[in-house]
């Protein structure tokens, strides 16, 4: 059985920025040669580069547009972040929204570079629709527990259970992630208790005094 994927977004705090994006990468890594449990970071684009090229973890850009190199200045092309050693994007998240349009550009852009691509729903119907594109992840992120430190696994599990079976139903490839107030071992273990394939999460980890720590806890009941 594939290992679940923790996917810690390093958005753009000032706890995760330079230095102290390596530290949570070091950490991250540390934590997955300890389990065996996948764990990937998403920092910013400044510090995409040196994190790909020096740590093992899967590293993905926070946000991809769907453009080939060419006269677009200001974005974000598939081919820069594979060149900067992407293994992947986030598409949609909800402080990027994109159009329909725009999210089909972006997930077509990076399967054309067989980069993975993790589109973020804020409800069900939409996640249905991710999975029509065919991406390698949609991550179920209802916005209003977005930063909360409430658990979507604990509030809401009722919409977690909905939107994978919507998903599969879809397209039975598709693996779906779990985000907003992902905080502990057991938030975890009741999103893959419902069926997802891991979380997508944020500040429990950029903003800890010691990142390692909640990382491992993160873990612990896999």
């Amino acid at each position: 059985m594939a290992s679940p994927l923790i996917l810690v977004n390093l958005k753009t705090y000032r706890e995760s920025m330079g230095t102290r994006a390596h530290t949570i990468a070091t950490a991250a890594q540390t934590v997955a040669q300890e389990t065996g449990v996948t764990i990937g970071i998403a920092p910013t684009y400044i510090d995409l580069h040196p994190i790909a090229r020096h740590f093992m973890i899967p590293v993905y850009a926070q946000h991809v547009d769907g453009y080939e190199p060419g006269a677009h200045t200001g974005h974000i092309t598939a081919e820069a972040i594979k060149v900067a050693g992407a293994n992947g994007s986030l598409v949609n998240h909800s402080e990027r929204r994109l159009t329909l349009a725009d999210i089909e550009a972006s997930v077509r852009a990076l399967q054309a570079h067989k980069l993975v691509a993790v589109v973020c729903s804020n409800n069900e119907s939409t996640s249905a629709g991710a999975a029509a594109l065919a991406p390698d992840y949609v991550a179920i992120e209802p916005p209003e527990l977005i930063g909360s430190g409430v658990s979507v696994s604990k509030a809401n599990p009722e919409i977690i259970k909905r939107s994978v079976a919507l998903v599969h139903a879809v397209n039975p490839k598709v693996k779906v992630l779990t985000g907003a107030g992902i905080q502990s071992g057991d938030c975890v273990k009741i999103a893959i208790d419902l069926g997802t394939d891991g979380v997508l999460l944020a500040s429990s980890v950029v903003k800890a005094a010691e990142p390692i720590t909640i990382l491992r806890d993160l873990v612990s009941k896999l």
